[in-house]
């Protein structure tokens, strides 16, 4: 086996980043990020970009400021398939709780589909607490282009920031 060992930096999401995000989702997808970096502009929301030295995304999320007040609400939280289970998850939410706390903020949010296990540990190993579940569902692209609503359950998740 061969340790790679790749430095990280994150930064905010461009709409230039867009065209090399097609693992983080469908077109529908990435436009919807588009219109949320036009949120990111008046201060509304972050959108973060995790990158190596050839700084092209390999994980990106938001945090919304507008969901809860006193409360960043991370979302649209995704790490490059290949490289999931590397750390990159952990690095995109420990810098979104900066972000957080830079606002004078101590409180961190965010819902989990029920059926998405992994995404719940790494929360749970990074401090965040189930409180409640709720219905969620978006307009999601199928494979030959038309929307179809998607629905499912999610457990609503939070953390006390330091």
């Amino acid at each position: 086996m061969i340790n790679v060992v790749l430095k990280l930096s994150v930064r905010d999401l461009v709409h230039a980043d867009l065209a090399s995000c097609g693992w983080a989702g469908s077109d529908h997808h990435l436009a919807g990020v588009a219109q949320q970096l036009e949120r990111a502009r008046v201060g509304e929301v972050d959108y973060l970009a995790v990158s190596p030295a050839t700084n092209i995304p390999v994980a990106k999320g938001g945090v919304d400021y507008q969901v809860k007040e006193g409360v960043g609400t991370l979302w649209q939280l995704a790490v490059h398939p290949a490289l999931q289970s590397c750390g990159i998850g952990t690095f995109l939410v420990e810098a979104a709780e900066l972000r957080i706390r830079n606002r004078g903020l101590r409180q961190a949010e965010l819902a989990v589909e029920e059926n998405n296990p992994r995404a719940r540990a790494l929360y749970e190993r990074l401090g965040y607490v189930a409180y409640d579940r709720q219905p969620d569902s978006w307009d999601e692209q199928a494979p030959d282009g038309s929307l179809r609503r998607y629905e499912t359950m999610c457990t609503l998740m939070r953390k006390e920031l330091a």
